[in-house]
């Protein structure tokens, strides 16, 4: 494991691309899952342990939101070939091991993860409904060596922002986890 910051860089719109969907076992659009009111795209993976410290309120959080019409998208970039854990087989287990209420797509090529400058799991991206971004970053200050509880706050407090109309700069709270694991 490798602890890597997100990148300050950022991607100002959301596009579409179209990824293997684990659950299904099928080709779908991004767009298809993408929200009038609000999407958040996430790079997870299955054997972060960033990510599986954060899990559970990966899924009490869009239990909260979903139902308010802002919708998520779980996005693995990792060479699976070099980390197996992260295939599409081993994604569609944990999907359904934890419930997972939202698409959890494989980026085989990695071009999302390029497109979005995403450098690390896990790592957020809140778009507005227009398609703009409002927050690239971390979920929360929680991570599994600082005895921080885990509560989504950052990701949260945008969601709620935008719920409330609140005109949202692009805001950037660099996340830190382990690195995408990139193909050579």
């Amino acid at each position: 494991m490798v602890r890597t910051f997100s990148s300050r860089e950022i991607k100002i719109q959301i596009k579409n691309f179209e990824l293997l969907e684990v659950s299904s076992g099928k080709k779908k659009f991004l767009k298809d899952y993408f929200s009038n009111k609000a999407t958040v795209i996430m790079f997870i993976c299955n054997h972060c342990p960033y990510v599986k410290h954060i899990n559970t309120e990966l899924i009490r959080l869009a239990n909260d939101f979903l139902p308010k019409k802002i919708s998520f998208l779980a996005i693995n970039s990792n060479d699976a070939e070099k980390y197996p854990d992260d295939s599409p087989e081993n994604m569609k287990k944990v999907y359904h091991k934890l419930g997972y209420p939202f698409p959890y797509f494989f980026d085989e090529t990695q071009v999302v993860a390029k497109y979005y400058s995403a450098k690390c799991t896990p790592e957020f991206f809140i778009f507005s409904g227009k398609g703009n971004l409002c927050y690239h970053g971390q979920l929360d200050d929680s991570r599994p060596e600082n005895h921080i509880p885990v509560t989504g706050l950052d990701v949260r407090n945008i969601l709620q922002n935008i719920l409330e109309g609140k005109k949202i700069d692009p805001i950037v709270k660099l996340s830190y986890g382990c690195n995408i694991k990139w193909k050579t």
